[in-house]
């Protein structure tokens, strides 16, 4: 597709409101609580704080942007997990003019998907010279089980720059320009800066396609082409490089996952068949079967037109790469039980920090819907050209039908500080921690304490991240039994200055002894009782 011309941009357009629409659907009722709920879950909370977060410190300190205000005394707290650098860019200017944050992050989340529909259209028709196959690409791209599995998890829904990568990298190869190769180089690093694992899965998977497309063409072709695609990857290399420098930093103090943790979260080969729950035509066929991280079914009718794109006529060579890249994709998922991965693991330090390989799983989405685009082409070819908008929307209407799910369950977030909070913004700078720091009994159960921190940008000794330092597993058995001397001391130790307990969080039988024995017995003076958005909380100076 030319976008230059204008009909291009207008299709493009028209096919952007369909996803638009689409999208409205899959996700009923989200659009009709754009502003105020989400996704019961704690990572709602860790997504509005991470882009709260990159506004605050990109207006206020851009020095200190890694340094997050949780987990005091640490820093480099924003490389506990995915700094999400696009989207914090994405987000500040609507934080800043003071959109809601609740819509921010929805309006991010859902756009998101759009934008993968988009790109994976693009891809498709680019490579098959077909709308419909697009189309039909971009809906199991963007409606895909896999997508409601991490709906909660905002940079796992950025993915957009995937096909892009794909599309200019096909785009350089054809036409052996080196403003092309630089195009795909930045989707490349931009792909990165939205979510490292995704950033890390498609320089692998793309680098191996590259060498795979090259190698199918003549010396002639592929020299050029070769040398098209070196300023791109010098520049993926610089602006990926830079990004990882306090990633390295933070995994050099800390070290690298656990194998343990890597089979946990690693696909099985039954994990490619196993729907998300709440999926209507399969989720209760699997509801026993598979756990989270491990739903990776991506639908039956993708399949059926993969395995007709690559046996129902002659498959052209672009398709065979993408079989590889599945197989590999597939091998690479299945984490330290593949092969591919375990070779990784050992010798490429960026994949040492990586814990969920199972996430793969969209990228064996991804190569599938390309093939499956060349399967509704192989089906369309014994059609009257009348006849092929009906196929198209049938297999639509399949996919559709296949990936819907029960309507989302959303819960409300605050868009305004309760009035504690607001009381803390108006403090002296000090060091606030939030007692119990594990309402519910779980290391890093308080997330909301974490995006709360952002209605007064207080540092906390709280936090909720992919990543735990020492000093926050030690804090929390210090005190595990607050309060006593104990707990009090390590508190001090840290440098606290304001004790916020909630009392709503400790049994009512408990409260007005916590708070007797604050007072009475340490002596610790009150200075504020307000509402936090739950209860009544109690803010005491620990100085």
């Amino acid at each position: 597709m030319n976008l230059r011309r204008p009909e291009g941009a207008w299709h493009l357009a028209a096919v952007a409101l369909l996803f638009v629409a689409l999208t409205v659907v899959m996700t009923w009722p989200q659009v009709e609580y754009l502003g105020t709920r989400a996704r019961q879950h704690q990572d709602v909370y860790f997504n509005m704080w991470r882009l709260r977060w990159f506004a605050h410190a990109l207006a206020t300190a851009p020095s200190h942007l890694f340094d997050g205000n949780i987990f005091h005394p640490e820093r480099r707290t924003l490389t506990y997990s995915d700094a999400m650098i696009v989207e914090g860019v994405v987000a500040a200017p609507l934080l800043w003019a003071g959109v809601p944050p609740v819509l921010v992050h929805n309006l991010l989340l859902l756009g998101a998907i759009v934008a993968s529909a988009v790109a994976m259209f693009v891809l498709a028709r680019s490579l098959t010279g077909s709308s419909n196959a697009g189309v039909l690409a971009g809906l199991v791209f963007a409606f895909v089980p896999y997508r409601f599995e991490h709906y909660m998890h905002m940079e796992l829904q950025w993915i957009m720059w995937t096909p892009l990568s794909f599309w200019a990298l096909h785009r350089t190869m054809e036409t052996k320009a080196w403003r092309h190769g630089l195009l795909t180089g930045l989707f490349v690093a931009l792909q990165m800066l939205s979510s490292i694992y995704y950033g890390v899965f498609l320089c692998t998977l793309l680098g191996v396609s590259a060498v795979l497309l090259l190698l199918s063409r003549t010396r002639d072709e592929w020299w050029p082409a070769l040398k098209a695609l070196v300023p791109g990857a010098l520049l993926a290399m610089l602006l990926c490089g830079a990004y990882a420098i306090p990633y390295m930093e933070t995994k050099n103090r800390t070290g690298g996952r656990q194998e343990v943790e890597l089979v946990t979260f690693s696909a099985r080969p039954s994990s490619y068949l196993v729907a998300t729950p709440d999926n209507v035509l399969w989720g209760r066929s699997f509801a026993s079967r598979g756990r989270i991280e491990r739903r990776l079914f991506p639908g039956a009718t993708v399949v059926v037109l993969a395995v007709i794109g690559l046996f129902l006529r002659q498959p052209p060579r672009v398709a065979l790469v993408y079989l590889v890249a599945l197989a590999l994709a597939v091998d690479m998922s299945l984490g330290l039980s593949g092969y591919s991965y375990r070779l990784l693991y050992q010798h490429v330090p960026l994949y040492q920090g990586l814990r969920a390989l199972a996430r793969l799983g969209i990228f064996v989405v991804f190569f599938l819907a390309v093939l499956a685009a060349y399967g509704y082409v192989a089906m369309a070819e014994w059609l009257p050209h009348a006849a092929r908008p009906a196929l198209a929307i049938a297999l639509g209407a399949a996919m559709l039908l296949e990936y819907r799910v029960r309507p989302l369950e959303l819960v409300p977030y605050p868009n305004a500080a309760p009035p504690i909070y607001a009381w803390l913004a108006q403090q002296p700078r000090g060091v606030v921690a939030e007692l119990p720091m594990t309402p519910d009994g779980v290391p890093g159960s308080d997330p909301a304490y974490s995006y709360l921190s952002t209605f007064h940008w207080q540092p906390i000794v709280n936090g909720y991240s992919g990543f735990y330092p020492a000093t926050y597993l030690s804090r929390l058995a210090d005190t595990a039994d607050f309060p006593d001397e104990r707990s009090l001391r390590r508190l001090r130790r840290d440098g606290v200055r304001y004790l916020v307990v909630h009392l709503g969080a400790f049994p009512r039988e408990r409260r007005d002894r916590v708070l007797r024995t604050l007072r009475d017995e340490f002596g610790l003076a009150e200075l504020t009782r307000q509402p936090d958005g739950a209860g009544e909380a109690v803010v005491l100076s620990l100085r």
